[in-house]
């Protein structure tokens, strides 16, 4: 349960509606005779949008027309609508700016469910525009015509449909609007046929007609002091930081909370690189793939801030066993998660850098007033699990190479600025763990949804977005053959990203859950790509046939000398096919259901727990 809005919440919640209506003024243009299909381009250009990842098709084809003359809008021509989706993503994460994608109506629109549906999990900013069919037709079975409204609804912030081409820049203004305040999330704005053929009057708004939609930014002063005296006089505190540091901007702040606090620090999947790898407080990555120091800091912990997560399952493992002497706070931008899992004694709605900005001078004054915690003893604790757990691999024995070993130079080679986009499952959580990332936005993957196919097309988005970056898509031979004709996009539109696939020639995650629970029964995960004489397909040949650079590494002493090639070639897209062990797993591992009690560091090897005093 929330409180009631303080006076200051009331201020700030008023000041915002103000900034946003000064903002439309600003964009204020002269009235225009246009098409509603101009006026959506027109509206695009308005609220800054800068590239379109889309594909045309009859219901959406009107807006094509004029986006041919636009001198401001970019559009990348994917090869699959599910690519757009993906792309907008990848854009949205690597600069914090609205994602934007267009599809037509029907199976163009339902290919973006997926899309859509992981953006609203990760809670990235995102307007998908779809065309429908004539306003006159909707409701009777026409050609390609499907309620995309009703499919998206549960899996995005806001879905309109517009069948009035007035409504075009208020819904357009609208869209970006919600998708970008607030807890990020996609918006589906779709538009009947007959809406962009006609003609309208363009009118830029002048205030948005969103009575019910008033994120709380401003956090509640006594939740703030409430929050400070417990992080004061705890003795095993941690700092439990998730995406919404990242999605807020707050990297800054939550930095300077870290030093203050002198707490360990744990960074979730989706926020690898909010605080740096290297500092010396930061235990890496929780959960069911996480680093021992990180599990056993949250299960031992007596005082847990979460920053931005939402205490899933994959961090809690077995929830009633999950910090069983811990004291919560909650700090998040969305109610609705607070509470959601997790009961909390300190609950805290609000923008992050606003939270952690009013929380700073509180802790400061606790402090003062109580002394700092003595956290030697928690800190002896913790570096002593350091020490015994380690991250680390062993190197095959089947003679292919280590995957660990190929990512971990990976990311030695290519460093702390360069970008990397994750596909889903092994190579996923291995670029997670053995990747140092120094700073937010420079780690792109799938969290919630976990989408097979997501690496190449949000790749191609991030270097679209950050052209002078280094973009990295590290992918699995599974994931890849889901999305990889995007490379032919890349190609064509100069988008030189580089593509590391690690290759086991199965999907990995799943085949290693047949080693472990299903008495290696390897049941349909051979995919017959890189064992073996024969190759389905050849990864070099199809990076040839898109136009890419293609590379094949099957020994140690090739993992360099690929890496560096593959980063000096700019001119084109690089696949580098890298042949490793399938029988590599990724450890440590909390099986899914059971307890982070119950983790083991290696197969067959369970930590032991030092007991409370």
């Amino acid at each position: 349960m929330t409180a009631t809005p303080t006076p200051a919440q009331l201020a700030a919640r008023a000041e915002a509606r103000e900034q946003v209506r000064a903002d439309l003024r600003a964009k204020a243009v002269t009235t225009e005779e246009v098409t509603g299909a101009k006026s959506l381009v027109r509206s695009l250009e308005e609220v800054g949008a800068e590239t379109v990842f889309g594909i045309p098709g009859g219901a959406i084809l009107p807006a094509y027309d004029p986006l041919m003359d636009s001198k401001r809008l970019r559009h990348v021509l994917v090869r699959h609508e599910q690519g757009g989706g993906h792309a907008a993503s990848g854009y949205a994460h690597a600069t914090g700016k609205v994602g934007v994608t267009m599809a037509t109506s029907g199976p163009g629109a339902t290919n973006l469910v997926t899309p859509l549906a992981d953006a609203h999990m990760d809670s990235i900013p995102m307007v998908a525009i779809t065309g429908q069919v004539a306003a006159g037709a909707i409701g009777t079975d026409a050609f390609q015509e499907a309620d995309i409204v009703g499919i998206t609804m549960p899996i995005t912030k806001h879905s309109f449909l517009v069948t009035d081409p007035a409504e075009i820049p208020r819904t357009i203004a609208e869209a970006f609007h919600i998708a970008s305040t607030g807890r990020p999330g996609p918006v589906l704005v779709d538009i009947a046929k007959s809406a962009m053929q006609t003609d309208t009057t363009f009118s830029w708004p002048q205030d948005l007609a969103l009575p019910g939609y008033h994120p709380v930014t401003k956090p509640h002063a006594k939740q703030i002091r409430e929050a400070a005296k417990l992080l004061a006089t705890a003795r095993r505190p941690v700092l439990y930081v998730g995406g919404g540091v990242v999605r807020a901007g707050a990297s800054p702040l939550l930095r300077k909370l870290v030093d203050l606090s002198g707490a360990p620090v744990v960074t979730t999947l989706m926020a690898r690189g909010a605080v740096p790898d290297s500092h010396p407080q930061n235990l890496g990555m929780p959960g069911m793939h996480g680093t021992v120091p990180a599990v056993a800091a949250l299960q031992k912990a007596d005082v847990i801030f979460a920053l931005g997560a939402r205490f899933d399952d994959r961090v809690t493992g077995k929830l009633s066993s999950f910090a069983p002497r811990a004291a919560i706070i909650h700090a998040d931008i969305d109610p609705a998660e607070i509470g959601k899992n997790r009961a909390v004694d300190v609950p805290i709605v609000g923008d992050l850098r606003e939270v952690i900005g009013d929380l700073l001078p509180e802790l400061a004054k606790e402090h003062e007033a109580v002394g700092k915690p003595d956290l030697e003893g928690w800190w002896r604790q913790v570096d002593g699990w350091r020490e015994t757990y380690p991250l680390g691999f062993t190197e095959t024995a089947d003679g292919h190479l280590a995957p660990q070993h190929v990512i971990q130079r990976l990311g030695e080679l290519a460093g702390p600025d360069a970008i990397y986009a994750g596909g889903v499952g092994q190579h996923q959580m291995w670029a997670a763990q053995f990747i140092r990332y120094e700073k937010p936005r420079t780690w792109i993957n799938s969290g919630g949804l976990g989408t097979m196919g997501y690496s190449v097309p949000a790749a191609m988005g991030a270097k679209a977005g950050q052209p002078d970056a280094e973009v990295w898509a590290i992918d699995g031979d599974g994931c890849f053959q889901m999305t990889n004709q995007e490379l032919a996009t890349c190609t064509i539109n100069d988008i030189p990203i580089k593509v590391a696939v690690i290759n086991n020639s199965s999907l990995g995650m799943v085949r290693q859950w047949q080693t472990l629970f299903y008495n290696e029964r390897y049941s349909n995960t051979d995919l017959h790509t890189g064992h073996g004489t024969a190759r389905v397909p050849d990864f070099v040949k199809l990076a040839e046939a898109y136009g890419c650079e293609g590379i094949r590494v099957e020994s140690p002493s090739e993992v360099d000398t690929a890496i560096k090639r593959a980063r000096e070639i700019d001119d084109r897209p690089v696949v580098v096919d890298f042949t490793v062990s399938r029988d590599a797993m990724v450890w440590p591992m909390v099986a899914a259901g059971v307890s982070n009690d119950d983790i083991q560091y290696a197969r067959g090897i369970s930590p032991a727990w030092e007991r409370e005093d």
